[in-house]
């Protein structure tokens, strides 16, 4: 099928770059389950590695499976290319690795992923890439960090846990002004419910392993951009450092792409009812939720986010023993980190994701002891209400 930007998102998940009859009629894309790949002469394997012929030579440099991926998550994303890892922090890594230098600055965003920032503190230690961590939700207080060797803005939004925005927009043009690079992780919401890139950004990354495979069966990461950006995040950090995606990962992610809309549609329906909910019951001290009205940035959410999507913060009043109490009772919610399943999943930061941090620091974050994360899955939701229910029934008065 040929790509026409006029087709709906849904459709392009599931038709863009594929066409069945180039396959033997295949409605589903071949696993090009191999290593490596037989040139028909000396002439042809010269001409693929001195990149003027275009082919396969070996599954770590590309796959067919693999390309029509990358092909596909550029399309849906809006932009002229992509590159496929084998893990979000594959993903995070090749970019800071494949466009900084030693000695180059990062500002990013506070509460980062827990992966994200040990991550920071190696390229830190081991490269001198050096970074700053600030509270982006005012954008203005990015230039009170600039330093001549600021060469990357680097934003999740929204933040995890705390689902604070940032203003896409805004950091995109700070980020040109100062000559940086300007990166965002689109893990909560998909190229579904948000495209980073057409406000300005540069690159938009994704541990795809959430919502984009949809189904807790895969780990993997997903970069695009501009071709002259990801051609050299593929030609330095993919090809040498090697965190290559599998051919049955990309097929994997096929499929759950074909669903993506449909499933967050769902997810997000849930977690409005969910979040109205948990906003009147007695025990909760507030809900942090981008599609109430109570959310502090909730006209910038209506903004720069097509929905809400399906992931809900919220403060148990009666601190870290409550949120213990409720999620040592879930019975249908799943106790586990991860978001993005077909099953809900419920984790308490304070106790897992962020309990490295020492809690001066968390507590500026906006990370406190009794606040819980919930991923809302697909399951029906009076089911999910009605579990989270009886678990918060046995916090201690």
């Amino acid at each position: 099928m040929e790509d026409n930007v006029k087709l709906g998102f849904a459709t392009k998940a599931i038709h863009a770059g594929y066409s069945s009859k180039e396959h033997y009629g295949s409605l589903n894309p071949p696993i090009y389950q191999t290593s490596t790949f037989v040139f028909n002469n000396v002439e042809e394997g010269r001409a693929r590695f001195a990149g003027e012929q275009e082919g396969y030579i070996y599954s770590r440099l590309g796959s067919p499976t693999v390309k029509l991926l990358e092909e596909r998550i550029a399309t849906l994303e809006g932009a002229e290319a992509g590159i496929a890892f084998g893990s979000g922090m594959g993903a995070v890594s090749a970019v800071v690795f494949g466009l900084l230098q030693s000695g180059d600055h990062i500002i990013g965003t506070d509460a980062l992923y827990g992966g994200t920032y040990s991550f920071l503190e190696l390229a830190k230690e081991k490269f001198n890439i050096d970074y700053t961590l600030i509270d982006m939700t005012n954008p203005d207080e990015i230039k009170k960090h600039v330093r001549p060797t600021t060469k990357m803005i680097y934003a999740e939004t929204p933040v995890n846990p705390t689902m604070k925005l940032v203003d896409l927009e805004k950091i995109a043009a700070i980020a040109k002004e100062i000559g940086a690079v300007s990166v965002v992780d689109n893990t909560f919401m998909s190229p579904y419910l948000q495209r980073p890139l057409e406000y300005g950004i540069d690159i938009v990354l994704h541990s795809a392993t959430k919502y984009i495979g949809g189904h807790g069966d895969v780990i993997a990461g997903l970069v695009v951009g501009s071709k002259e950006n990801i051609a050299t995040i593929r030609h330095t950090s993919l090809k040498s450092v090697g965190s290559v995606m599998a051919p049955f990962d990309a097929w994997l992610l096929l499929r759950g792409l074909k669903t993506l809309a449909v499933r967050l549609d769902r997810h997000t329906e849930s977690a409005m009812k969910i979040a109205k909910y948990l906003e009147q019951h007695p025990k909760v001290e507030k809900v942090i939720y981008p599609g109430l009205e109570s959310f502090p940035q909730y006209e910038l959410a209506k903004r720069q986010m097509k929905a809400p999507g399906g992931l809900i913060s919220f403060e148990l009043k009666g601190g870290l023993q409550a949120g213990i109490d409720v999620l040592d009772h879930v019975q249908i919610c799943q106790l586990a980190v991860s978001l993005g399943d077909v099953d809900t999943l419920i984790q308490h930061p304070v106790s897992m994701t962020h309990a490295s941090i020492p809690r001066e620091e968390r507590l500026v974050m906006g990370i406190t002891d009794g606040l819980v994360r919930l991923s809302v899955g697909l399951e029906d939701v009076d089911d999910l209400i009605a579990d989270i229910d009886q678990a918060i029934s046995y916090i201690k008065e």
